[in-house]
């Protein structure tokens, strides 16, 4: 009996691809649902054709579609002027960019100096005053106590009150130079600033955003190898069990194998074909209700005459252990 062949690797990828596809543009067109809002619609239309070439060569056609965005009259409207905005936006900012061309070339400069003098001058108006009366009474606490002028208490005090007061000048000063500084620097980062608040803008929201999105249909795609390789598996399961029937009389002596001559045997069908092109039936012996399943003798006579064998009672056995 003959072994069922398995199936053609090739035919079933091209056929599984096939499937695969197929799912994949129905999953397509299931979720390409067009869509009507107070802001406008979203629509799908399928405007030609795309393809391929396969491994094997074989020209593979596919759908190819367009998604059309339409505003309602007054998002149209909004759209419109909002552009509009930008263009003019966008104008002051190519301005402003030739602007900043020659501005950016020059490097950024800072005093130190000017810096300190400018703070020095802003604060001496109010630490002059206050340390003048601080030394005026520092030098009334000094007599009161009969410390006298140019004494080594006298010089002390008065060096302590000139490191203090040196101290805060020197405050004055850092912080002065540290403030003109950052306003120095925001004044040569303002240009920057305003071009880029000049090119950065909004532009109105897609219709299709505003609304709930639309639902995703999944499409469950087919398993066609697996079905494939299935039947393949049953089949030759089914094979190797009528394989297994036929060939388990080889261990048994020929007295015990079944007669083989046709004149015995009724019911007879065909139920496949050997290797070697013998044909196999299922048949009853005349007397019996039991099905069996073998050859023909007198058809075995003419592809295997060794395995036949001639009973004394002139009826013909075959056997099987010369059958293949």
């Amino acid at each position: 009996m003959k072994t069922p062949a398995p199936p053609d690797p090739v035919k079933t990828a091209q056929a599984q691809a096939g499937m695969n596809r197929d799912t994949a543009i129905t999953q397509q067109q299931l979720n390409m649902v067009d869509q009507f809002n107070p802001w406008g619609s979203t629509t799908y239309n399928k405007t030609g054709d795309d393809g391929f070439y396969d491994s094997q060569g074989k020209w593979i056609s596919t759908p190819r579609y367009s998604q059309t965005v339409t505003l309602s009259p007054e998002q149209q409207a909004i759209f419109d002027q909002t552009q509009a905005a930008q263009g003019n936006l966008a104008g002051l900012a190519n301005e402003q960019s030739e602007f900043l061309r020659d501005y950016l070339n020059k490097p950024f400069s800072f005093d130190n100096q000017d810096a300190a003098d400018w703070a020095y001058d802003l604060g001496a108006t109010r630490l002059d005053p206050r340390f003048a009366r601080e030394e005026e009474g520092l030098r009334t606490r000094l007599a009161n106590q009969g410390i006298q002028e140019g004494s080594a208490a006298w010089n002390n005090a008065m060096s302590q009150l000139g490191q203090s007061k040196n101290d805060a000048y020197n405050q004055l000063m850092l912080q002065g130079r540290s403030q003109a500084f950052n306003e120095a620097l925001q004044g040569r980062s303002q240009p920057i600033n305003e071009l880029t608040a000049l090119l950065s803008g909004t532009q109105i929201t897609n219709p299709g955003t505003q609304s709930p999105g639309t639902p995703q249909t999944g499409v469950a795609g087919v398993d066609y190898t697996g079905l494939v390789n299935q039947q393949y598996q049953a089949q030759l399961a089914s094979s190797q069990a009528k394989m297994g029937g036929l060939f388990g009389l080889l261990g048994a002596g020929i007295s015990a194998i079944p007669w083989s001559d046709m004149r015995l045997k009724e019911d007879i069908r065909r139920v496949g074909t050997l290797d070697s092109g013998l044909p196999v039936y299922t048949y009853r012996l005349k007397g019996d209700r039991t099905v069996q399943m073998g050859v023909m003798a007198q058809e075995a006579e003419h592809v295997v005459p060794d395995a036949v064998v001639r009973d004394p009672s002139g009826f013909l056995k075959v056997d099987y252990r010369k059958v293949h």
